[in-house]
């Protein structure tokens, strides 16, 4: 197998105490890999490490203990040049929670090309970036438009493209959607989607949404700083009452599998983290039901 894009291995993280206060540990020994080209969603409560661990994937925050490598920097030693640094958040972009507080210029086209324009990416290259990036996320037409007179979805879709338009492998949404409508959500997440299918973008995508974490490959959840489990969807939330423990609650096409089971409906398979899924199962079984009754 080829080498992960993120290798973490016994990773921590401890916010230091100010004023005489306790120091704050929210990451403890957490070890993973994660693959390039992989959709990988991570879950967890408030506080259980999920936006820490975020932050230490391009040196926002720097690790107090274990190994990290990203792209083939190790984010462990804390020497890394202003060059490196620039070309890991070159290789791996943030979106963060706030549109808003990502946009930094009067008009859309201008805001998207701030990054590589910094980065020193001279024309006609980086126009093409600007149109490129603004095309992936469906915002072309916007170009001349002024941010602040856009919805949530939309700005957060030109915070993307600024991003794109530094043309990054790996990039980490930390908690992206969670001051959107339901409309702005489906906009970014269908972006997301089509960034990692069809151009095998890494994705990491930090989320208290049961139902956007279904559409990764994999979930890991955190729980007070370390790694409860991980699997596919399927494998996840098929543990419904370890998720209910730590606060958590599975999609609700899980829910309705689950409790169909608990009624005594002998609903099969493991599929229960969509809804095409779960209405296969159900269908089944209800048809194998008339069967052996008729």
């Amino acid at each position: 197998m080829a080498e992960p894009f993120i290798h973490a291995e016994n990773l921590a993280f401890t916010y230091k105490g100010s004023g005489g206060a306790d120091d704050i540990p929210a990451l403890n020994g957490i070890t993973l890999d994660i693959q390039k080209g992989e959709f990988v969603a991570i879950l967890g409560h408030n506080g259980s490490g999920k936006s820490t661990f975020a932050k230490l994937l391009n040196l926002i925050l720097e690790p107090t203990g274990g190994t990290l490598s990203v792209a083939g920097f190790d984010l462990s030693k804390g020497d890394l040049s202003e060059d490196d640094l620039i070309a890991l958040r070159r290789r791996v972009g943030m979106v963060f929670q706030n549109p808003d507080n990502q946009l930094v210029a009067t008009i859309v086209e201008d805001d998207v090309a701030f990054g590589p324009e910094n980065l020193g990416v001279p024309m006609p290259e980086l126009r093409e970036r600007v149109d490129e990036a603004l095309a992936a996320v469906g915002m072309s037409e916007f170009s001349q438009r002024e941010p602040h007179h856009l919805s949530g979805g939309q700005k957060q879709r030109v915070a993307i493209a600024g991003i794109l338009a530094m043309k990054p492998e790996c990039v980490v949404f930390d908690e992206a959607t969670a001051m959107l409508d339901p409309v702005g959500r489906k906009e970014v997440l269908d972006t997301i989607r089509r960034l990692n299918r069809e151009d095998g973008m890494t994705v990491i995508h930090i989320t208290h949404y049961m139902n956007e974490a279904a559409l990764a490959d994999r979930i890991v959840v955190l729980n007070d700083g370390a790694i409860l489990m991980q699997g596919t969807p399927d494998e996840v939330f098929s543990r419904r009452n370890e998720l209910r423990a730590v606060g958590l609650e599975v999609p609700q096409c899980a829910e309705l599998i689950h409790r169909l089971r608990e009624a005594g409906i002998p609903v099969s398979g493991q599929s229960v983290s969509s809804l095409e899924g779960c209405a296969e199962q159900i269908l089944k079984c209800f048809a194998k039901e008339g069967r052996d009754n008729g």
